[in-house]
C-alpha cells in the first residue's frame, strides 16, 4: 500500500492543508480491501483515479461516485473495493466550503456529493480532467488550478473565524474552551457559537471534540501509552477518552491503536 502527501500551492495553503495519494495493488490473496473513514472536521474532495468504492450500508455495498467531496463529518463510514484502487485527494478546511458553494458549511456536514451536483458542468470537467491525468502531479496542478479559479472571486469573509478554525486544525497542544476562543476574539459565545457553525459545519463545543480526537489518532504509531495520549490531548479521564474513540471512530481505542483496525493500513505505511 502506498500513501503520500503533497503540499498545495502557496496560494491555497490558507483553503487546503494537503493533497494526498493513497493507492494499493490488490494480491492474489485478497478478494476485497475494506476502508473505514472516521469522523473528522475537515473536508476532503475525493477522486478514484483508479478502480472503484461502494460505500456499505448495514453491510451492503451501495456504489458511489468516481469524484466527490466527503464533507466535515461526525460519524465514521465503511467502503469496499473488489479492486486494485487509487485515490487522489485533497483535505479542506471547511471555512472553504461557503466560498466554493456559496452557503453555510453546515449545509453539507455528514454528506457526501458528487462533483457534477456540487459544480455542475465545471464539475463534469473537473472529473474528467483528474481521470485523464497522466500522474499525480498533474491532478494535484489541475485540482489546484480549479480551486483558485473558484476562489479567487469568493465573497468576502469572517476573518476573525476562519482564524479561529485554522488554529483549532492545526494545534499542536491541549485544545482551546470555547469561552476562551470567544473572548479572544471579542464575541460574545452565542455570536461565535453561530458564526463558528457556519464556517466550520458544528458548533464550537462538537468541533473541539472532533479536533481533540484528531490530535490523538495523529498519535497512532508512537511509543507512548494510551493514558498518556488520552492527556496529553486534553481528555479529563480515559473512559471520556475511550467513549470518543469509539463514538466517532467505531472501535475502543486499544483496537483502533493496535495497528490491526480495519481500513487503517496507511497508517503502518
Amino acid at each position: 500500500m502506498h500513501y503520500y502527501t503533497m503540499p498545495p500551492p502557496d496560494n491555497l495553503k490558507p483553503y487546503v492543508r494537503c493533497f494526498w495519494v493513497l493507492a494499493h495493488d490488490l494480491g492474489a490473496s485478497e478478494s476485497n480491501y475494506i476502508y473505514r473513514s472516521v469522523a473528522d472536521g475537515c473536508a476532503e474532495m475525493v477522486f478514484h483515479y483508479q478502480g472503484d468504492f461502494a460505500e456499505l450500508v448495514s453491510d451492503k455495498p451501495e456504489k458511489g461516485w468516481k469524484a466527490g467531496m466527503h464533507f466535515q463529518t461526525g460519524t465514521y463510514r465503511r467502503f469496499v473495493t473488489e479492486d486494485s484502487f487509487g485515490i487522489f485527494g485533497a483535505y479542506v478546511y471547511p471555512y472553504a466550503i461557503p466560498q466554493l458553494l456559496k452557503m453555510p458549511s453546515y449545509e453539507v456536514t455528514n454528506q457526501m456529493l458528487d462533483v457534477k451536483e456540487l459544480f455542475g458542468a465545471d464539475g463534469h470537467r473537473l472529473e474528467e480532467e483528474m481521470m485523464l491525468a497522466a500522474d499525480n502531479r498533474m491532478r494535484a496542478k489541475i485540482l489546484g488550478d480549479f480551486l483558485t479559479q473558484r476562489l479567487q472571486y469568493s465573497s468576502a469573509k469572517d476573518t476573525h473565524i476562519i482564524t479561529a478554525i485554522h488554529q483549532v486544525v492545526n494545534q499542536t497542544r491541549q485544545v482551546t474552551s470555547v469561552i476562551d476562543l470567544a473572548d479572544r476574539y471579542a464575541l460574545s459565545t452565542r455570536q461565535f457559537d453561530r458564526k463558528f457553525k457556519e464556517y466550520a459545519g458544528f458548533s464550537p463545543k462538537t468541533y473541539l471534540r472532533l479536533m481533540r480526537l484528531r490530535m490523538a489518532l495523529n498519535q497512532y504509531g508512537c511509543d507512548r501509552s494510551l493514558t498518556q495520549i488520552a492527556l496529553d490531548c486534553g481528555y479529563y479521564d480515559q473512559s471520556h477518552f475511550i467513549h470518543d474513540v469509539k463514538a466517532f471512530t467505531g472501535y475502543h481505542p486499544g483496537y483502533y491503536f493496535s495497528g490491526k483496525a480495519e481500513g487503517q493500513e496507511y497508517r503502518n505505511v
